[in-house]
């Protein structure tokens, strides 16, 4: 899933550094980046909303969880008067090349359910989450409760997956044992391995993955098709990975993209997640209980709140997925794990780090059914 790769940050040359985001004006224009964004990641007003409102708000904290290149591939349908929110996939915006089976279709659709999860207990609902094997969706009914407005709540306008390089100094037991408690149910298993000699293991099949999905065009391909090179392309669209938010220079599309080729090869790529797996305090690993939609959608639940507890705590993280998107990888990786024949769903890292700039989102009104 949830996959965000970059091309290599190596050309500092083409425009003499990094180009700032939004030009020389003290006052950003209305449709910048830096607005956009802003906006999309905005903490709302809370409680007091009811109706077609309520039920647009709290999609809109849905569409702020992760999803495969950033590629949204969710629909939401509202009824009840908002009191009932169906999370659809959207199939036209899948990526076939890193995600032949729709996994990470389905784990972005249980990341954005558990968003909405989170949002609807601020606002004074609790939501009963299911997922339909008839029809491929997830059914959200909420029903009132006292308002609840947790720290992984709170996160969700401040979550990221951060593309960056972490301290590598160690998290504490308790902060540990807070993700742990977080990232697992009693259908999906959490992995935290923080050691060096597994951290170096996991180093090893990440390497392995990137090397083979590098060699295979159509990954590529796929790839540079969602890559945003500038602020501007990132808010005309409003998805796809906006290459600043990885660390790289803001360039023109087509300087990107030559950029992009240039650079973007296999040693630079496997020397960069080098340093950043070697700077991270440990990987955590999500593996369903079974290889089906239903567990999918669960295992991005869970993530969702490993990733909202870690904000929470000011513990960054990031997706490593290249292990379990590599089939014939996959199970050797999970091998190593001493998984038996269950399949690794997610692989990621994390340690306290800088912020990154955020991607965009698309507006409710582009997601609604």
């Amino acid at each position: 899933m949830i996959t965000r790769r970059q091309f290599s940050a190596s050309a500092p040359w083409l425009l003499g550094g990094v180009v700032p985001i939004s030009g020389c004006s003290p006052e950003p224009a209305a449709d910048s980046y830096e607005v956009v964004a802003s906006q999309t990641w905005r903490l709302g007003a809370g409680q007091g909303l009811s109706g077609a409102a309520l039920g647009q708000e709290l999609v809109r904290y849905a569409t702020l969880a992760p999803s495969s290149h950033n590629t949204q591939c969710w629909k939401f349908a509202l009824a009840g008067a908002g009191r009932a929110i169906t999370l659809l996939p959207d199939l036209s915006r899948r990526c076939p090349a890193v995600d032949p089976d729709d996994h990470h279709v389905f784990v972005s659709l249980g990341c954005a359910a558990e968003n909405l999860a989170q949002a609807a207990l601020a606002h004074g609902f609790k939501a009963d989450v299911q997922f339909d094997p008839a029809s491929d969706v997830v059914r959200v009914t909420l029903d009132p409760t006292a308002a609840q407005s947790s720290d992984l709540f709170k996160a969700i306008t401040q979550r990221q997956c951060t593309r960056g390089e972490f301290d590598a100094k160690p998290l504490s037991g308790e902060e540990l044992a807070q993700l742990q408690r977080a990232g697992s149910s009693g259908t999906v298993q959490l992995l935290l391995l923080t050691g060096r000699a597994a951290l170096e293991n996991t180093l090893d099949y990440v390497v392995q993955g990137n090397t083979a999905q590098m060699a295979d065009a159509a990954f590529v391909k796929e790839l540079k098709a969602w890559i945003r090179f500038n602020g501007q392309d990132a808010v005309r669209t409003g998805d796809g990975l906006y290459s600043a938010a990885s660390g790289n220079p803001n360039l023109p599309a087509w300087l990107g993209e030559l950029a992009f080729g240039v650079f973007f090869t296999p040693q630079s790529e496997n020397d960069k997640y080098t340093r950043q797996i070697r700077s991270s305090a440990g990987i955590a690993v999500f593996v369903g209980q079974s290889a089906d939609k239903a567990h999918w959608v669960e295992v991005g639940r869970c993530y969702e709140r490993f990733a909202l507890q870690a904000t929470a705590l000011g513990i960054r993280n990031a997706f490593l997925n290249q292990p379990v998107e590599v089939a014939a990888l996959r199970p050797q990786f999970a091998a190593a794990l001493g998984l038996g024949g269950q399949r690794p769903d997610l692989v990621v890292r994390f340690g306290r780090g800088p912020a990154m700039p955020t991607s965009l989102r698309r507006p409710v009104a582009a997601v609604l059914v």
